[in-house]
This record gives C-alpha cells, sequence and structure tokens, in this order.
C-alpha cells in the first residue's frame, strides 16, 4: 500500500515519525514523508516539501496579537494547549493546498499524522482516505487534536478524528490512553549525521552531552552557555551538540556538529538540554539521567513531568550550577529511576509491530 506521513515542517515533528515510517517502507509498503525544512538524514525515505507557505513565526504573531494574555502565558510554558491549538490551527492552513495536490497525484490508501499536523486529517477527509494519528510529544496526542481542531482557523473545517491513535508516551509518565490506542516504543532519532570515533567509547571521565533545540525563539532554554561558565567546575567531560557558539570553551568542554544522538548516549552519563519532547524520550530511552530547561510551549511541562518521575532535573536555562551537574552525575535516584523508564520502553511494541495494525486500518 502507499502511505503519505504528515508533519507540520519543522525538524522536531517530522523527526519522531521517521522510525514507523522506515518499518513500513521495509515491510515493503510505498511511503511518503510529507513535511519540509528536512534534516540531512530520513534513512532514504521519499520526501514531498509541503511546506513552501508554512510560517511558525508569521502565525505566531497574529495569534499574539489577537490573544496577548495566551501569548504571554506561552512564552513561560502556562498556556497549556491554548496557544498551540491556535498557532498550529492557523499554520496548517497553509499545508491543505499541497498536500491536497500531493494525495491526488499519488492516491495513498492511508495517511499518518501528528498532533499537529491536522492538514492531514483535513486531507483524508476530504478525499475519504483512513487515516492515523501517531503521538510526538508528551502532551496526549488527542488532547492536542482536539485543541487545533477547534481553533478559531480551523472551528469550521469538516475534519473527521483518526480511526486509530498511537501513542508513544511511556507507562509511569501518563494516564492510560482511552479510544482506539495502540501503544508504540518512542525510537529516538535526530536526523544522522556522522559520530567521531572517540564519541562512540567512554572517555576517561563522564561525559555529559549538551544539546539545544532545532527551532530558534524566545525562551528557547539553551543550556550551552551556563554549561560553558560553569563546565570548568565539574569533574567531568561535556560534549556540546550543534552549539551557537564555540568560542572560549574551558578545557573539558568539546563541541561537535549535528550526531544521531541515539548512537552517543549510551556512552553518556548525563543529558543536559532544553526539554523538547523528542530529547526526553531519547534520553529515557537510553536511561540516561537528565537536566532539562522549562521554558516555552510543552518545555515546562516536558521538564516538570521528568522530574515528578524522578528521572531529571527541571532547571532554568541561566541558573545551571555546578552543584546540579555534580548532582545529574552522582544521585543514584535520578540513574534508577531513568533506568526504570528505559525498561518500560523496551517493553513497548516495536513500530515494525505496528505496522500490520496500520495494514488493518489501510484494508478496512
Amino acid at each position: 500500500m502507499r502511505i503519505v506521513f504528515v508533519a507540520a515542517p519543522l525538524q522536531g515533528h517530522v523527526l519522531p515519525l521517521i522510525p514507523l515510517a522506515a518499518a513500513c517502507r521495509d515491510a515493503g509498503h510505498d511511503v511518503i514523508v510529507a513535511s519540509g525544512g528536512f534534516p540531512p538524514d530520513l534513512r532514504g525515505l521519499r520526501t514531498a516539501d509541503i511546506g513552501a507557505s508554512f510560517s511558525l513565526p508569521r502565525s505566531a504573531i497574529r495569534v499574539a496579537l489577537r490573544h496577548p494574555g495566551i501569548a504571554r502565558a506561552e512564552l513561560r510554558g502556562t498556556a497549556g494547549h491554548a496557544m498551540v491549538g491556535e498557532l498550529f490551527g492557523r499554520a496548517n492552513l497553509a499545508l491543505v493546498g499541497p498536500l491536497l495536490a500531493l494525495a491526488e497525484r499519488e492516491r495513498p490508501d492511508l495517511i499518518v499524522y501528528e498532533p499537529l499536523g491536522e492538514a492531514g486529517a483535513i486531507v483524508a477527509g476530504r478525499l475519504s482516505i483512513p487515516s492515523v494519528l501517531q503521538e510526538n510529544t508528551l502532551w496526549s496526542a488527542t488532547d492536542l487534536f482536539r485543541a487545533v481542531t477547534t481553533s478559531t482557523a480551523l472551528a469550521k473545517q469538516e475534519i473527521p478524528g483518526p480511526e486509530l491513535t498511537i501513542a508513544v508516551t511511556p507507562p509511569s509518565l501518563r494516564d492510560s490512553p482511552t479510544g482506539k490506542v495502540v501503544m508504540m516504543r518512542p525510537v529516538p532519532f535526530s536526523g544522522g549525521g556522522p559520530v567521531p570515533d572517540w564519541l562512540l567509547t567512554s572517555g576517561d571521565r563522564p561525559r555529559i552531552l549538551v544539546s539545544r533545540s532545532t527551532l530558534k525563539g524566545p525562551n528557547d532554554g539553551d543550556p550551552g552557555p551556563a554549561i560553558v561558565r560553569v563546565a570548568a567546575q565539574v569533574d567531568a567531560e561535556f560534549v556540546l551538540v550543534r552549539p551557537v557558539s564555540t568560542r572560549h570553551l574551558p578545557p573539558n568542554v568539546r563541541a561537535v556538529d549535528r550526531v544521531p544522538l541515539d548512537r552517543v548516549l549510551p556512552t553518556a552519563a548525563g543529558f543536559v538540554h532544553h526539554s523538547g519532547a523528542g530529547s526526553v524520550l531519547g534520553g529515557l530511552a537510553a536511561g540516561v539521567p537528565q537536566l532539562t530547561t522549562p521554558g516555552a510551549g510543552d518545555r515546562r511541562y516536558n521538564a516538570d513531568l521528568l522530574a515528578r518521575r524522578g528521572a531529571g532535573l527541571a532547571v532554568e536555562a541561566k541558573a545551571i550550577s555546578a552543584a546540579d551537574l555534580t548532582r545529574l552525575l552522582t544521585d543514584e535516584a535520578l540513574r534508577v529511576a531513568a533506568q526504570q523508564v528505559a525498561a518500560e520502553i523496551a517493553a513497548m511494541p516495536a513500530p515494525t509491530a505496528v505496522v500490520p495494525v496500520l495494514e488493518e486500518v489501510a484494508g478496512s
């Protein structure tokens, strides 16, 4: 069968769909990833750029002017689903036309879309194509679908619900999902890139990986500057992934370009990042304690959720201290909790196990 996977044209949205898309391709199906802003490596999958007219900043400005109170709360990470619903409701309008043209040309048997890619649901409804909603954040996919489809921009659209929802959040981090849901293991994938040999083995000192968001914006929570400021006070090797600057690095800090985090996290004793859902799930899958920086959007929710589970620390980016980083390395309770969640994830069905379920949905 032919399957179109749909994501908002942002790397943090498309990357979580790739493991399942690749599993479908490897099972013999014709797969197309419809999105934009693609990273260098998508495991050889066929892609279609539908994002030429998509502008998240433009949509954000318009929504902020209409809803200034919600916009201010969003920057603090306290707006819940209100801002994200309005923002992606408007932004998805730019994706409907290009995706509809693609679907009319390719005639897919199934459309799989992420919770902020409701253009997939709209096109599926217009062409009577079965659809599946794949969760890619720690927020419930169903809650996000509801927030976007009831937004000001989309409230009058005919948008059918999915035939099936794929949930990826580990059981101890969520309530039991309701409705027609299948669980799937979140498989870390960060877009590839070459890995230096030294980064594939453990060093003489504990290693802490430090990453930042692929999306620039206010309050983006980049921990890099704070790490550079205090790293010399910590007995560890720090590796900055895609840092904004490589100037004036202490002797125990190294910098690398984009690398596949799923390959290098197993050599790390700690993981510091901006609280993006993909990073949180990737760190949990590797069983690595995390220090995350709360911030805009879902990042405060993600950081607080991880801290409540006991698998990480939530610290404001500018406030990261040497003591915080030392605790990240030495607090055994953090490591035990992280490894417990890693065991949960390993026990969840792999993407290959979900492919037959998609086949059933497409054939029904």
